[in-house]
């Protein structure tokens, strides 16, 4: 006789997956409800394994925000694919994000070859849906149904919310019974430290665009809380001196600018005032380094 586990707790990993530039980062956010993974219009945003956590009474989703899946050519590159390909491995859900907008790309077929192949069950999150209407996202759907066959689909807009109620609905009911893996009050595994070298990047990211590649990392040397002051500084790596002198800007003017950015996003973080102070250092190749690479957690 099969065992109800209706009522009973549910628990697991969820991973959330797509090539590049889906809107993975902004699904995560809303389906914890904060704000966890940085989110810029660059490809490629997030790099390392993003964990979110959302608790309730009747089930712990622990979600893994993973750097877009990709043809991967440099090292930097090959380590966010084997960081996506773990992910996937490793859950008990996984969640495919698909961008409505742009359609099925040749990328996204690869994935799906991949997934079919997978043991764990699957949703599909049909993103950014508020871009596009009904007649435009019916046939992507048909397609998709066609592609996987044995996954759910959910149309969602990760940007505004719609539909994400519906989402986390229909993957706790394919999570397993068991304990929560996390108190329920913690949101994410990141460290303090790891929060705020990712702020930071995201508002240099944000505030130079096309000017400066996504070659950017961010370390913090010091973090030292002092009552209710936070004192921090941190260290920029670039790895031309022409991006330093972009990342500058004339009379400091860009750093500064990033620097209350990104001052401004860490108290509001914190819950505290901060004190933020931004160094820039040219560390050339440093995407190709192993080494460095680890620093990075990669």
């Amino acid at each position: 006789m099969n065992q109800d586990f209706s009522t009973e707790h549910r628990s697991g990993f969820v991973a959330l997956v797509g090539r590049p530039n889906v809107g993975k980062s902004t699904l995560l956010n809303q389906l914890v409800g904060q704000k966890i993974a940085i989110v810029t219009p660059k490809p490629q945003t997030t790099r390392t394994r993003i964990v979110g956590i959302k608790s309730s009474a009747q089930a712990q989703l622990v979600f893994v925000d993973t750097p877009g899946l990709h043809h991967a050519r440099n090292l930097i590159n090959r380590r966010m694919v084997e960081v996506a390909q773990a992910a996937l491995a490793e859950s008990d859900v996984i969640v495919w994000v698909v961008d409505v907008s742009e359609g099925l790309r040749g990328e996204d077929r690869q994935i799906a070859s991949r997934l079919a192949e997978c043991r764990q069950p699957i949703c599909i999150a049909v993103n950014k849906v508020d871009r596009k209407g009904p007649s435009h996202s019916l046939p992507l759907l048909a397609e998709l149904g066609a592609l996987l066959s044995k996954a759910e689909i959910v149309p969602v807009s990760a940007l505004k919310g719609t539909n994400v109620d519906k989402l986390l609905q229909v993957v706790t009911g394919m999570l397993p019974a068991g304990p929560p893996l996390y108190d329920p009050e913690t949101f994410t595994d990141q460290t303090e430290r790891t929060l705020v070298a990712e702020a930071v990047r995201e508002q240099v990211l944000l505030q130079t665009r096309q000017e400066i590649p996504y070659a950017v990392a961010v370390t913090v040397d010091t973090f030292e809380e002092k009552g209710d002051l936070v004192v921090i500084a941190a260290t920029i790596h670039v790895e031309r001196d022409a991006q330093k002198r972009i990342m500058i800007g004339a009379k400091g003017s860009r750093i500064k600018e990033i620097g209350k950015a990104s001052r401004l996003e860490l108290e509001q973080m914190l819950g505290k005032r901060v004190f933020l102070e931004l160094f820039v250092r040219v560390q050339e190749d440093w995407t190709t380094k192993a080494g460095f690479l680890r620093e990075l957690g990669m």
